[in-house]
């Protein structure tokens, strides 16, 4: 049996970019983007998904594997899955901001440990509600709506026909401030309950000067920020499931499969 080096080509095409456009997909989003996860692991779930979802995308003409415009439609994958991971992950530095900005508010901020998404030193407070968070995707089948997700961008921008405008580029970048809007939303309660507590103090070394408010004031401020996440706790997953909808929508009307609300 011969093969011809045009089939030859046409097989490794058709497996290379669905590939490339998954691959950016899970070096993105959640929980598949952690440096913990080996290498090796992410490239075997990204080889086996394009296995699952060959038959689904139309073949792409492709003439040679090392040109200029095989290279620019490799980019142009690995640009649309990221940026569809970008969204998700968008949805996790949300927790993360809320921790970090609840911690500084404690004077929590000095417990610090290593965050294995990033790499880098983060409030243990952060790194709680980051672990909250991610908990919660893989929970709600978060994984299974980004699979989704990504099957339904070969559908609206299939490869080398379609490509995202600046619009769609602009949008995807202002989204990014609902990471802080609903990190205020979510710290907002734990804020004014600890601006409370400093009025109280504030009250106390007026009515007493003598009484050294700094060294009894920085403990109490912890213990109350611990108690007043406790009690706050409960409602993180109203938050989550605010965000991830809200993230939901706008990967639907990024990829035109849903109307605009």
């Amino acid at each position: 049996m011969v093969f011809e080096l045009a089939v030859i080509n046409q097989f490794l095409a058709d497996m290379m970019l669905p590939f490339m456009r998954i691959s950016g997909l899970f070096a993105a989003m959640i929980g598949l983007s952690a440096r913990s996860i080996p290498t090796p692991i992410r490239s075997l779930l990204a080889v086996m998904l394009t296995l699952v979802i060959i038959p689904l995308v139309p073949p792409v003409p492709v003439n040679s594997l090392v040109d200029v415009g095989t290279f620019v439609i490799v980019i142009q994958q690995i640009v649309i899955g990221v940026g569809i991971g970008f969204i998700s992950m968008m949805v996790l530095n949300t927790f993360v901001l809320a921790g970090q900005v609840i911690a500084m508010q404690t004077g929590l901020g000095f417990a610090s440990i290593v965050d294995p998404v990033n790499g880098i030193n983060v409030p243990a407070v952060g790194q709680f509600y980051l672990i909250l968070a991610t908990l919660l995707f893989w929970a709600f089948d978060g994984h299974l709506s980004m699979i989704q997700m990504i099957v339904m961008s070969f559908e609206a921008f299939p490869i080398a026909e379609a490509w995202w405008t600046g619009e769609q580029f602009k949008s995807i970048a202002h989204w990014a401030g609902w990471m802080f809007v609903s990190a205020v939303t979510l710290s907002l309660a734990p804020i004014v309950s600890l601006l409370i507590v400093n009025l109280a103090f504030g009250v106390m070394t007026k009515a007493s000067p003598q009484l050294n408010i700094f060294s009894i004031g920085f403990s109490i401020a912890q213990v109350m920020g611990l108690l007043i996440i406790w009690i706050t706790l409960d409602n993180f997953i109203a938050h989550y499931e605010s965000q991830w909808t809200r993230a939901e929508q706008f990967m639907c009307e990024l990829l035109r499969i849903c109307p605009t609300p």
